[in-house]
């Protein structure tokens, strides 16, 4: 029975991996916390591994704090860069089928259309840096390892735009939210699943892919289809991004073109609002 490895089995994506998981008994699925797969404990970590020995491993965990980031640089760039650089090396030495997850965060937002895997990286954050660093770690030590980039990323666990905007419409009468900072969200159960799509799947074809749903719109945007999925009669307003400063600069555009994904996995990537009722009806 092939074993197949989660990080960041806590995490929004590692949580749906797991919920998925029962359909896909054929595996023995293994999932790693922190306290299994210390990703900031560089010396622990090939240790960690070869005791799990696994077939595949899919990289979830991360240092997601995109603002925390821009004062905890050294730990964003352990769990984002040096971690991914000794889980590659350890899957390419051992034969390991290995997906680690990156950002659209390693874009500077100054494209007008879709990008594509072969778009110039600029990142313009530390965390977005620290990702793009975890990038080119992982391609270096493993060029038979398969990248994917994801946006905007919600579920029903842990913290996320969406449940945030849940509480919030019910607690107030007015909201402001940004509407200068354009792209695509996206469901962590589909991408879980996509990922078990390519596992499964008879062609590996190793390099960077990007996921995430379909349609192109802002936070502005997303927060008014929350509303009208919700029901709810908190009042949201447009603003923009300069009347919402944050320690880490956000892309103005990120949306990401899936073409690649799609045709190399036969993947059908649903319409962002057709992935954001499933919460309001799994609640």
């Amino acid at each position: 029975m092939k074993k197949i490895l989660v990080t960041g089995a806590s995490g929004q994506l590692g949580s749906e991996l797991s919920v998925l998981s029962s359909k896909y008994p054929e595996y023995e699925w293994i999932f790693a916390d922190r306290t299994k797969i210390t990703l900031d404990s560089l010396d622990l970590l090939p240790i960690q591994l070869n005791e799990i020995k696994a077939d595949v491993i899919l990289n979830c965990g991360a240092y997601t704090a995109v603002d925390k980031a821009e004062t905890e640089k050294d730990l964003a760039f352990a769990i984002n860069s040096s971690s991914v650089g000794i889980i590659a090396k350890y899957a390419w030495e051992n034969n390991i089928k290995l997906i680690h997850i990156s950002t659209d965060y390693v874009f500077d937002g100054t494209s007008s259309v879709a990008l594509d895997e072969e778009a110039l990286t600029n990142p313009i954050n530390v965390y977005g840096e620290s990702k793009l660093a975890g990038e080119i770690a992982c391609l270096n030590q493993n060029p038979n390892s398969i990248i994917v980039r994801t946006s905007w990323v919600y579920s029903k666990f842990g913290n996320n735009f969406v449940k945030t905007m849940q509480r919030l419409m019910q607690e107030r009468e007015e909201i402001s939210v940004v509407n200068d900072q354009v792209g695509s969200p996206t469901y962590a159960a589909d991408l879980a699943q996509a990922m078990i799509n390519i596992v499964n799947s008879p062609n590996w074809i190793s390099g960077i892919y990007n996921y995430s749903n379909e349609g192109e719109i802002s936070w502005y945007e997303f927060a008014l289809s929350i509303k009208e999925l919700g029901g709810y009669n908190c009042k949201v307003n447009g603003i923009p991004s300069s009347s919402y400063p944050t320690p880490a600069k956000r892309p103005n555009f990120s949306l990401l073109d899936k073409k690649k994904i799609k045709s190399i996995y036969n993947l059908e990537v649903p319409f962002y609002k057709e992935s954001l009722k499933k919460i309001f009806i799994e609640n």
